[in-house]
């Protein structure tokens, strides 16, 4: 079954943009977008399975230069 995800990322000061960029060159990551808030940018993430998403997330998204942590909410 697919798994899908909302990525809250919260970047350093001045790399929303760059990190927004590398996300939307990302498979997986259908859309992406800067938000306002105590988080800069909310992304969808899709994977076949929650091992793959967690490869995503911690493996890719969270190796983006300029990002400080992420929270992955779950979509049910």
């Amino acid at each position: 079954m697919a798994a899908r995800a909302y990525i809250l990322i919260e970047t350093q000061v001045g790399k929303s943009r760059n990190v927004i960029t590398a996300l939307r060159s990302m498979p997986g990551v259908p859309s992406s977008d800067i938000i306002t808030g105590d988080f800069d940018i909310i992304a969808l993430v899709e994977a076949a399975d929650m091992v793959s998403m967690a490869d995503l997330v911690t493996g890719r998204v969270q190796s983006i230069p300029g990002v400080i942590r992420t929270i992955t909410c779950v979509a049910a």
